[in-house]
């Protein structure tokens, strides 16, 4: 999970970790903000790149409007670093008691406010005007392939585009929105207790309503070449149209429904017995330290600690926080919750430190491919486990608790299906294609008005049962688990499964790049694997304008989820002994 504070909204405060997850992204767009970390601006066979050999423009001394208007930026993004420090301190170290989480919230509220206030001044639009004239008067007489014009370019283009999405939405809507995310959240969280879906329908049916009429504004003319949904997509998959998803979750799900009847009917279920037993919880700390770092997470510039739910936070280029969670009678999750924290953190940490918003993730769905990258790819290898088994060993093995599993019984464990699980947070990598699948099919329907809100629970049930072969005992275990819907984050989803198509994209070629990535991981030696994701994906920021884009100019093809299908049967069918 990662959460990135400077673009924190107000609405979130009041929410839970997950939530302000969702709020943070939803409001990038809305915030002209920026980002942080490490490595340079400059990004090779990029949209913006060019020839070393042309003559060197500094366009912010050419242009005094340009220089303006990053001063100011870059003003936004130190309010905003400003009130993730206070957010992560809310989260990790404060008391958690009503009154000073009240006073942190009203805290975090007035810099939000301000940044909001900042991010959306007249003169912010005025100086993104100007400052493109004196660029393209310049481009008329300068080489096209001037990098420091093309970075310009990329910039300007970033800042007019959540500028406009910004100042769109009339004050009156923005607030409702704001009033509806706290109020809708409190209804959720309520049916959910009581497994009572139709109490929670008349706010979800406004969810549903609210964000369609901010992505209507946001959409603009474009009404023929942008269908709704694809607008809502674009607040976190930006650049992904709903068709070119249809496509590839199409993919997925044809292949996926058949080849996981066939595992389920395997007679050869791995043994699940390494991962219980009793786990000291320092022990597990200390463990999953020496795992995280040694992948490449730079403890001195961020920190780990504990939290009720797992997350990421950059508080500045110089500072990304990993936050886990760890019980006594069982290690797996806490030590998968690290390294996958870990990964996040890793694409935080070597972005481009320009401070602007072209250094920023380029989306959720790329955001996610760094995590799953390392936690499946890596930390769910059999290599993986030859190198860390020692590590697990010396851990957890005691008079009290014999833990004394081979490299290999460890792997089988880790990857064992559970066919029976209702929860997506809890899924496995095989099955949890299908629940992003289903829920991106429903809130596509309700959008495009062929599902009705009150029906969404008889629609769920019966996909669960058709995808999944599952039986949904109740709404609080079926259409009521997820936050998101509940806080407006209409169209996240799907960034989950891209994330993992990506991710097996990745590592196929990164394979192919060091062909014995296998024995370096099996020797603890990440360096160069890491290395070749800051170099494909960490570094460009923003400057292509899709996932799809990224990865056609990084590794020579657009997504493409057949990678993700080979990796998921190369694994379980010798896992599970199936043909």
């Amino acid at each position: 999970m990662i959460l990135s504070f400077k673009k924190f909204a107000r609405a979130s405060l009041i929410l839970s970790a997950r939530h302000v997850l969702i709020s943070a992204f939803v409001t990038q767009k809305s915030f002209v903000t920026s980002t942080t970390t490490t490595a340079h601006m400059t990004a090779t066979a990029t949209t913006t790149a060019a020839p070393t050999d042309c003559a060197a423009i500094n366009f912010e001394e050419h242009s005094k409007s340009y220089n303006d208007l990053l001063v100011r930026l870059r003003e936004i993004t130190h309010l905003n670093h400003a009130s993730a420090v206070l957010n992560y301190d809310r989260q990790v170290f404060m008391p958690q008691s009503d009154r000073p989480q009240s006073s942190r919230g009203k805290q975090l509220a007035v810099l939000a406010t301000i940044a909001h206030q900042k991010s959306t001044d007249p003169i912010i639009g005025k100086l993104i005007e100007e400052a493109t004239a004196d660029l393209n008067e310049l481009l008329k007489t300068s080489s096209d392939n001037n990098e420091e014009l093309l970075t310009a370019k990329r910039i300007l283009e970033l800042e007019k585009d959540a500028y406009t999405k910004s100042t769109c939405i009339p004050d009156e809507l923005a607030a409702r929105k704001a009033s509806l995310e706290a109020s809708a959240n409190h209804e959720w969280v309520k049916a959910r207790q009581s497994n009572d879906f139709a109490s929670f329908a008349p706010a979800l049916k406004d969810c549903f309503d609210t964000a369609k009429e901010m992505a209507s504004l946001q959409r603009g003319d474009e009404t023929e070449d942008v269908s709704l949904y694809s607008q809502m997509l674009d607040q976190f998959e930006m650049g992904m149209a709903s068709s070119r998803i249809d496509e590839l979750f199409d993919q997925v799900q044809s292949a996926l429904v058949p080849f996981i009847a066939k595992i389920r009917a395997s007679e050869d279920a791995p043994s699940l017995e390494a991962l219980s037993g009793k786990f000291d919880i320092d022990a597990q700390k200390n463990a999953c330290q020496k795992i995280v770092t040694a992948i490449g997470f730079d403890e001195g510039h961020g920190r780990i600690d504990v939290s009720v739910h797992p997350f990421t936070m950059s508080l500045s280029g110089a500072d990304v926080r990993i936050t886990s969670r760890f019980s006594d009678d069982e290690w797996y999750q806490g030590l998968m919750g690290t390294i996958h924290e870990g990964g996040h953190a890793m694409y935080e940490q070597n972005l481009g430190d320009s401070e602007l918003s072209l250094d920023s993730a380029l989306s959720m769905g790329v955001h996610e491919s760094q995590s799953l990258f390392w936690e499946r790819h890596i930390g769910k290898s059999k290599a993986f486990y030859e190198w860390a088994q020692p590590i697990l060993v010396e851990a957890f093995n005691t008079d009290d608790n014999k833990f004394e599993y081979s490299a290999e019984e460890l792997y089988a464990a880790v990857n064992a299906v559970d066919f029976n699980n209702l929860i997506r947070v809890e899924a496995d990598e095989l099955t949890y294609p299908l629940h992003v699948i289903l829920r991106y099919n429903i809130e596509r329907d309700v959008v495009a008005g062929k599902l009705d809100v009150n029906d969404i629970p008889a629609r769920w049930n019966a996909d669960m049962k058709s995808l999944l072969d599952i039986d949904v005992p109740d709404d609080t275990k079926g259409c009521l688990q997820d936050i998101h819907w509940s806080c407006l984050a209409i169209g996240y989803f799907p960034t989950y499964l891209l994330g993992s198509m990506m991710a097996a994209q990745l590592a196929h070629y990164c394979k192919v790049a060091i062909p014995d990535m296998d024995d370096k991981i099996k020797a603890g030696e990440f360096d160069e694997i890491r290395s070749w994701l800051t170099k494909r994906v960490h570094t460009h920021g923003k400057r292509y304008k899709s996932l799809d884009d990224l990865l056609l100019a990084e590794v020579g093809e657009e997504l493409n989820p057949q990678y993700f299908l080979d990796y998921l049967k190369g694994k379980y069918v010798p896992l599970y002994k199936v043909e």
